[in-house]
């Protein structure tokens, strides 16, 4: 027993009071810091995995093993009076991740990787990353925020659909299969990658014979750049792995090493939950790279979506809102400069005379009362204004600033309401709607801004900077890119595209500038999307548009009639009918009346 305490000293650092955490901060390269409380103790658990580390990896000068009790460390206060294990990553004297909870696998991944790349930072292969260091909160809140950022690591997997997949149109069939399969794609983008977006994303077959092609391939067309997590079955099945592998780290079997069972356990936690795991079987991991390696993915995420964490931590909601007929007519610019001003984002409006039926079902709840009549005769009497808006927690904060429905009562209890600074005689109602619910929000918006699809072209003369630039254009515009594909036209697809034209003397032309590269074909979905994107376009003379709509597509890309840089359908048919040849059955029809 006594030979066993001391290889335990000697293997763990331990610190019980500020002096020796300051000290420990000094310590060159990697250290692994089990922070634990006083009544409870170090987690004895993990010491299995932390000698087996050390045994392998045998780097003494900088991979080193602490225990730090919470109760008598300044800088651990915010620890203090937690009952779960919490694991510390300090590089060179600097916080940079931490693990909640005895996950011996992530721990175990974590510790190879940044020792790896102590191990190449060390013989030049590769410059030191630029992490960032953790900051301990001093209250409670710690635990609902920047705790579960750090922790959420474990749960994101970054994957690369690659140009070859995009250009044949199975990027779709990809996504759609990892959906199936229970996984949740938290964020996707579409761009080209840069060549040190590339080596750094591959940086482990850098030292490959062909990784130069490799490079060259994946910088010639779009990928797809997916934010992946697992969805609740899966997740419960990992938990229960978990559990299995702390009960066999508790009770190390007497005739079996004790990092087998680690690895072991690991193992199987990778072959039944991983993201890569699944591709493999559905043979489509040849179209599709994942990284799953937890500070790599923390990497990827801040390049490639650096609002990400940001935005999961908001509870962005959309509802409809919508200014009835008296007040759009006399105060429409006001309100709609309160919404603003309140952090809403108008993601759609449009101008609408309801019918009665329209009127009495956003006006339900007073189907009762005796104005119920006159109220429906003012709704269906003149335009109103129908909105979408978006904003973090955009429900609750719609209803605040709209106060009580009458009123009379918004008068005498919420003077600062919506209702009271904006009411009319014509009503003793609120001259605002707003959805009741997020479910009534989403039939709403459903109702009133159906989505409608169209067809839409990048041409090749286009560089592939500037494509980059029109498809985030296009994003900002509130189109979503339902499917995407860059191919080399054929005269068949082409007709396809340009059916309105093809018997005109000039479409040879036209062919011919089609036949210069591969274009960007896309389905774009919004409202009104075909008017919208024949705006966003704007004139087909670049020389015009720049006159008449400096800020459109043409104007800024365009050299001439011909090489104006996008193209788009121009009506319902034209547009139903290129999809479906292009792409295929995809897309709801196209109500042209909206």
């Amino acid at each position: 027993m006594a030979s066993k305490k001391r290889g335990e000293a000697q293997l763990q650092m331990v610190i019980n009071n500020q002096s020796l955490w300051d000290e420990m901060l000094l310590n060159k390269g990697l250290t692994v810091i089990d922070v634990y409380q006083a009544w409870c103790g170090p987690c004895k658990a993990m010491q299995t995995l932390f000698r087996k580390l050390k045994n392998e990896l045998n780097e003494d000068e900088i991979l080193h093993f602490a225990v730090a009790e919470a109760d008598s460390v300044v800088t651990l206060q915010p620890f203090r009076d937690k009952c779960e294990p919490v694991f510390l990553f300090s590089l060179d004297g600097k916080i940079i991740s931490k693990v909640k909870g005895a996950n011996a696998p992530l721990v175990n991944e974590k510790v190879i990787q940044l020792i790896n790349e102590e191990r190449k930072i060390a013989t030049g292969e590769m410059v030191r990353p630029q992490y960032h260091e953790i900051m301990f909160a001093d209250s409670d809140t710690e635990d609902a925020g920047e705790g579960q950022d750090e922790n959420a690591d474990e749960q994101y997997t970054i994957a690369i659909i690659k140009p070859d997949a995009v250009l044949s149109g199975k990027a779709q069939e990809i996504i759609e299969k990892i959906t199936k399969a229970g996984f949740i794609v938290e964020a996707k983008d579409k761009r080209r990658l840069t060549e040190e977006d590339v080596r750094d994303f591959y940086s482990q077959m850098a030292d490959q014979p062909d990784f130069e092609d490799f490079v060259s391939f994946m910088t010639t067309g779009i990928s797809f750049i997916l934010v992946i997590s697992q969805g609740n079955n899966q997740q419960a099945h990992f938990e229960e792995q978990e559990s299995e592998l702390q009960t066999q780290l508790e009770e190390p079997s007497e005739d079996h090493p004790e990092v087998e069972d680690t690895d072991t356990s690991a193992e199987i936690k990778k072959k039944q939950d991983s993201l890569e795991d699944y591709l493999e079987r559905q043979h489509i991991s040849q179209f599709c790279d994942v990284e799953d390696n937890s500070i790599n993915v923390d990497k990827f995420i801040d390049i490639f979506f650096p609002d990400f964490k940001k935005m999961k931590s908001m509870k962005l909601e959309k509802i409809l809102a919508l200014i009835r007929p008296d007040l759009f007519k006399e105060n429409k610019k006001d309100v709609l400069e309160i919404i603003e001003n309140e952090g809403f984002k108008i993601l759609m409006q449009r101008q609408i005379v309801l019918s009665e039926e329209e009127a009495q079902m956003l006006c339900k709840e007073y189907e009762n009362e005796d104005f119920f009549e006159n109220l429906i005769e003012n709704m269906t009497s003149g335009p109103s204004l129908a909105l979408v808006l978006l904003r973090d927690n955009g429900l609750k904060h719609w209803k605040d600033l709209l106060g009580p429905k009458f009123v009379e009562e918004a008068s005498k209890h919420d003077p600062e309401s919506l209702c009271a600074q904006f009411a009319k005689e014509s009503l003793p109602i609120n001259q605002l709607y707003g959805s009741g619910s997020l479910e009534a929000a989403e039939k709403e918006i459903q109702h009133f801004f159906p989505p409608q699809s169209t067809l839409a072209l990048i041409k090749p003369h286009v560089s592939y900077e500037n494509k980059d630039d029109i498809l985030k254009i296009i994003k900002e515009a509130g189109f979503e890119v339902t499917h995407m594909k860059e191919t080399l036209l054929t005269q068949e697809l082409a007709d396809c595209i340009y059916m309105s034209i093809k018997t005109k003397d000039f479409y040879k032309n036209v062919l011919e500038m089609l036949f210069e590269g591969p274009s960007v074909i896309m389905v774009l979905t919004k409202w009104n999307a075909i008017s919208e994107w024949r705006r966003l376009m704007g004139p087909t003379d670049p020389e015009e548009a720049r006159l008449l709509s400096p800020d459109s597509i043409r104007a800024r890309f365009g050299m001439s009639v011909l090489h104006n840089a996008v193209h788009g359908a121009s009506n319902a048919f034209m547009a139903e009918e290129s999809i479906r040849k292009l792409f295929g059955e995809l897309c709801p029809e196209n109500p042209e009346e909206n």
